[in-house]
């Protein structure tokens, strides 16, 4: 059966369940989702809902981490949590047989995690020495440059993982603090399917959700990516080629009905690898780079365009202008219909490997749900990208000039 959408309702709060059943394997498969949790939602502590989630990793109180740890192995239940921009996500994977006990581990980490002193330090050294590597990776430091120009003075600008000063000073009673009210009822979200009835599914959730306080739910938050172009330079002795990357806005809004040409404009001109705009002419005809890439990011919070690509040190300035010229060029003269039937032959040609699994089917409708979408609607988009005209396209490239006006953080000698 395909993926549903239904509602359960706990302590009076009405939560959105995603369900489907699928008997080929004998698992289950869950996500609790917390909407409006993420690292735009932490403050001024950059790095506070990254460092939550992996301290909900580290086990309960009572079993502590290892002891945790050996329940779950001794199962061969899955559990660990993560965060992003908007979401904080609890990840639960076990055969069928095992759900009782994995539903009442997963119980016991809601309702007391290991939120210690001892926990808080652990994770906060193994969390300063990943910001300490990622300084010697200079496409994450080019990356979080770029962030950091396209939305100065917003959460967006910080890194997920937070900076070497935001995360020493975070202390344990604002974890406990986030986790408290951002981990409740109004806030969540069921993603779960696998061998598995859906009475029994609602049932079981309901059970475990009874530990969560009811809560109030986060606000929703957008940030606008930076409208004048702006350039960082960063130094660095050590490095042996230039590391260019590129941004600017976009003028959509997640739920725009065009984003399917949007989808289209993109893979054309840079998303698609090779045979890409800006494939071809940074690396095919000019030989400036080994791979230059570009995508559209859209979401609930933010929406830009964004790309990169490595390029010799004496070569820094005319890939520089590479990019430019293949930006302006086709906002300016849009594409061919060459072009528009590849991108329709790949997008529409390969659409049974994005629903192949489970776990991508759920993905799918939880996202239809999550972007304000009809289930189903990916369906509906494929048809739009199928009857899609090229003059129906170059009108809508044309009609994004803001994408030329470019941003810069390049990380060189």
């Amino acid at each position: 059966m395909a993926s549903t959408l239904n509602f359960i309702e706990v302590k009076g709060t009405k939560i959105p369940f995603i369900f489907e059943e699928d008997k080929r394997l004998p698992i289950v498969s869950m996500q609790l989702v917390f909407t409006g949790s993420g690292s735009v939602d932490e403050g001024k502590h950059a790095g506070l809902a990254r460092l939550a989630a992996k301290m909900l990793n580290e086990g309960t109180l009572a079993r502590g981490s290892v002891g945790f740890a050996d329940a779950l192995d001794a199962r061969a239940i899955q559990l660990s949590a993560h965060a992003g921009n908007e979401t904080l996500v609890i990840e639960y994977g076990s055969l069928k047989e095992e759900l009782d006990t994995g539903v009442s581990l997963l119980h016991e980490l809601l309702e007391e995690p290991n939120f210690t002193p001892q926990t808080l330090e652990k994770i906060k050294t193994i969390t300063l020495s990943e910001i300490a590597r990622k300084e010697a990776d200079f496409d994450s430091v080019a990356s979080n440059e770029l962030k950091a120009i396209l939305f100065e003075g917003t959460p967006m600008a910080a890194p997920n993982i937070g900076t070497k000063e935001s995360v020493g000073t975070i202390r344990l009673e604002e974890v406990k603090t986030f986790a408290q009210s951002h981990m409740v009822l109004a806030n969540a979200l069921i993603v779960i399917g696998g061998d598995i009835p859906i009475d029994t599914a609602k049932e079981k959730v309901k059970q475990l959700l009874q530990i969560l306080p009811a809560g109030t739910a986060g606000a929703e938050r957008y940030y606008e990516p930076r409208k004048t172009p702006k350039e960082s330079i960063l130094k660095r002795p050590q490095t042996e080629q230039a590391y260019l990357y590129f941004g600017s806005p976009f003028s959509m809004r997640e739920g725009d009905p065009e984003f399917y040409k949007a989808r289209v404009a993109m893979f054309i001109l840079g998303s698609s690898g090779f045979g890409s705009r800006l494939m071809e002419e940074v690396r095919v005809k000019r030989g400036l780079a080994y791979s230059a890439y570009s995508r559209l990011s859209v979401a609930k919070t933010n929406t830009y365009f964004s790309g990169y690509l490595q390029t010799k040190l004496e070569s820094q300035e005319e890939a520089k202008k590479t990019v430019v010229e293949v930006i302006d060029t086709f906002v300016r003269e849009g594409v061919t219909q060459a072009e528009l039937d590849q991108a329709k032959k790949f997008l529409l040609g390969s659409e049974p490997l994005r629903v192949e699994t489970l776990s991508q089917r759920l993905g799918r409708t939880f996202s239809e749900y999550y972007q304000g979408k009809p289930l189903g609607y990916s369906l509906q988009e494929l048809e739009q990208i199928r009857s899609l005209t090229l003059e129906e396209l170059n009108d809508f490239i044309k009609r994004h000039p803001e994408i030329t006006n470019l941003s810069y953080a390049i990380v060189t000698k």
